[in-house]
């Protein structure tokens, strides 16, 4: 049974149109093809995601955990999405 947990940062461009989706789950690349494909989150459908930043947490509560805390961090969020887009 898998015990470990990863908390990601995803960004997507349109136009002006510049945004971030932090989440948590098992498995990254599974994952972002959900987020692709339309089958992640609302607030994911219909863009084009790239993974911009991610932490491997020994349990998914530390994932959950640090989830939240880069959800807040609006400032790392913007500097990552302007560093790789």
């Amino acid at each position: 049974m898998t015990t470990h947990g990863f908390v990601y940062v995803l960004g997507s461009v349109r136009d002006d149109d510049r945004r971030t989706y932090v989440g948590w789950c098992v498995d990254l690349d599974q994952r972002l093809k959900a987020h692709n494909s339309g089958a992640g989150a609302r607030s994911t459908r219909g863009r084009v995601w790239v993974l911009l930043y991610a932490e491997r947490h020994p349990t998914r509560r530390e994932a959950m955990s640090r989830e939240v805390s880069l959800k807040r961090d609006r400032k790392f969020r913007a500097a990552l999405l302007l560093s790789a887009l």
